[in-house]
């Protein structure tokens, strides 16, 4: 569909990052004005306004090795069902073509069923998982380990070069990367829980006992994207009062750039990978 059957397509700036959040936030998503400036300003977000008001969005977040994610695809709910996100994501991979990049993204049950017919392939299953904490650390956190270490598990599990992204999470203030036993973790701050991942373990049980450390050692709700491949993983968490709050669909359009040595045991989130 061209820009012109509809309401102009925009790219936002940084300026946008308040009118970005408040759709995530109608849409009950953890993202925090923080993350969508890592959007707005080392990708390209695509908007729709009506009036002053940001009514729809879509980004692209390029990453190394000719990939991008295509992420922030929400329409407020006073515009759904007007084809408005189907004509940012046209965009978005009109310019991820352009730019020769296969993209990525997180979809929902629902919007997998949308993004399967334009092209996209499953690859992994994921699953966010939710634990509700009392207000009181019960021990001190694992020990602390350095940006380049995580950097290094998440190529070595992604294919990806993401130190970028890793260090603009590393560095917000209450965030902490944790490790013991051969696993390793990134824990920050999100809208509403706090949040783990991605995380790296060499087995199931060295990365259960580091999630169990880092559970002893905050007071928020925590959320975990966990790879559902990762059974084991998953069922330690659901055995110790982690609830599955929905599944998502990791999908690719394009060719496959890279392949990873190793699979996470949790991704660093939807619309992040």
């Amino acid at each position: 569909m061209d820009a012109t059957d509809g309401p102009s397509i925009l790219t936002l700036g940084v300026q946008d990052a308040i009118a970005g959040l408040a759709l995530s936030t109608e849409a009950h998503w953890n993202q925090t004005e923080e993350d969508w400036r890592i959007f707005l300003r080392d990708g390209i977000v695509f908007g729709i306004r009506d009036g002053a008001r940001l009514v729809a969005t879509a980004a692209l977040l390029p990453y190394s090795g000719n990939n991008a994610w295509l992420s922030m695809v929400l329409v407020s709910g006073t515009h759904r069902r007007r084809g408005l996100a189907t004509r940012l994501v046209d965009v978005c991979l009109e310019t991820a073509r352009k730019n020769g990049l296969t993209s990525w993204l997180d979809a929902t049950p629902d919007g997998a069923a949308v993004y399967g017919p334009l092209g996209f392939m499953p690859t992994l299953q994921l699953r966010r998982l939710k634990l509700v904490k009392p207000a009181r650390a019960e021990t001190p956190p694992p020990s602390s380990a350095t940006l380049d270490a995580l950097a290094m598990r998440d190529r070595r599990a992604t294919g990806f070069d993401r130190i970028a992204l890793l260090s603009a999470f590393a560095q917000r203030p209450g965030s902490r990367i944790v490790a013991a036993n051969g696993a390793i973790a990134l824990v920050r701050d999100g809208r509403t829980a706090r949040h783990i991942g991605p995380l790296f373990a060499d087995n199931a049980a060295a990365a259960l006992a580091l999630v169990d450390g880092i559970v002893r050692s905050e007071t928020s709700p925590l959320l975990l994207d966990v790879v559902a491949s990762q059974a084991a993983f998953l069922e330690g968490l659901t055995a110790a009062s982690w609830t599955v709050e929905r599944p998502f669909q990791r999908m690719r359009f394009g060719p496959a750039t890279s392949t990873g040595e190793e699979t996470p045991f949790a991704v660093a989130g939807p619309e992040f990978g």
